[in-house]
């Protein structure tokens, strides 16, 4: 891990696959990842969208009534933040010395209500909190809630300020705005694999392209990226689940690291073939993007421009909680113990 006192920092964005609908396998890869990311001298990881346990491709690919046994198992398939999953997770980043952005499925204590979630953890296993996906786009409302201003956080980690958001979310400029406000260094992207989706391929590189560049200059921070492959695995599982299907197909993903005056540092890397997209950044790069165009100061002109954001908990966890939370003990089992 990179000195606190140093501003140069090593980020990758996980392009991969999560082993779909196979939670505790799935866990197991992301953890294999964080100790590939600690032996190679990777500070930051992030994840695609969902990668726990995989993003519910169906929701696009099925009529709504033939999808409710597969919604249901998404459902259970989903975890709990804080939860024993995510506690294997926050070992592994304290053994490693790597802080990680996991994007999950999470469900809500006690019920049956899912959000898109990003999963905060330090390098030291700190959980520092999460951001809930503030509008499912399209079919997602059928799986996923809708998440609150309570959640859309920069967050003052180890690494620098982190914060970010999911997919096309990223086309709601006042929501990136709001990460703007609040100082942003460091832009963790999670999405699916859209290139792969019935109409979006020749449109989705380019859509992805363009919104992570203008975060990049607007936000001045630097953009990491993940994008999810879809794999034989995701296929297989559908057309066994559901039935046969010709909307979505394998490959895609998109995954970069960007400066934030946009040049690329790693990638942009698609298809298949997984890796860690991997750069060097250093943070004080944006002091000098500052002197030109500071959105957070002078480019902000607050007398004339104003953004309102209720960050009053929307749902019931979001009230009591106390971030960062303290690291767990690394109890969990692991795979071989599990079997």
């Amino acid at each position: 891990m990179s000195s606190p006192a140093s501003t140069k920092r090593t980020v990758a964005a996980v392009h991969a696959a999560p082993v779909f609908m196979d939670t505790e396998a799935t866990v197991d890869k992301v953890i294999g990842f964080i100790e590939q990311a600690g032996r190679e001298g990777v500070d930051l990881l992030v994840f695609p969208e969902t990668f726990v346990p995989g993003y519910p491709y169906w929701i696009e690919a099925y009529a709504p009534l033939d999808q409710q046994g597969t919604n249901a198992a998404y459902a259970e398939a989903s975890v709990e933040v804080p939860g024993p999953q995510v506690a294997r997770v926050q070992a592994a980043c304290a053994r490693a010395g790597v802080g990680t952005v996991l994007g999950v499925s999470e469900r809500l204590a006690g019920t049956g209500t899912c959000f898109n979630t990003q999963v905060y953890v330090e390098p030291d296993g700190t959980l520092l909190g999460i951001h809930r996906k503030l509008q499912p786009t399209y079919a997602e409302r059928i799986v996923w809630a809708q998440g609150g201003g309570a959640t859309l956080s920069v967050f003052d980690s180890a690494l620098g300020r982190i914060g970010g958001l999911a997919c096309w979310e990223h086309t709601m400029n006042l929501a990136r705005h709001a990460l703007i406000t609040q100082g942003q260094q460091i832009h963790a992207a999670a999405w699916p694999g859209l290139s792969t989706m019935a109409g979006f391929e020749a449109v989705a590189d380019i859509q992805i392209d363009a919104m992570m560049k203008t975060h990049a200059l607007t936000a001045q921070a630097f953009v990491i990226s993940a994008g999810n492959p879809v794999d034989e695995t995701c296929l297989q599982w559908m057309e066994s689940a559901i039935g046969p299907q010709k909307h979505i197909a394998a490959g895609g993903g998109w995954s970069a690291v960007i400066h934030p005056f946009n040049q690329y540092l790693a990638g942009p890397h698609t298809g298949a073939e997984e890796e860690l997209v991997t750069a060097g950044i250093d943070l004080a790069d944006i002091n000098a993007v500052k002197v030109w165009v500071d959105s957070h100061g002078h480019y902000a002109r607050p007398e004339i421009l104003g953004l309102r954001v209720d960050q009053r908990p929307l749902w019931h966890d979001e009230g009591p909680r106390e971030w960062p939370a303290a690291p767990v003990d690394d109890a969990a089992p692991s795979a071989a113990e599990r079997e």
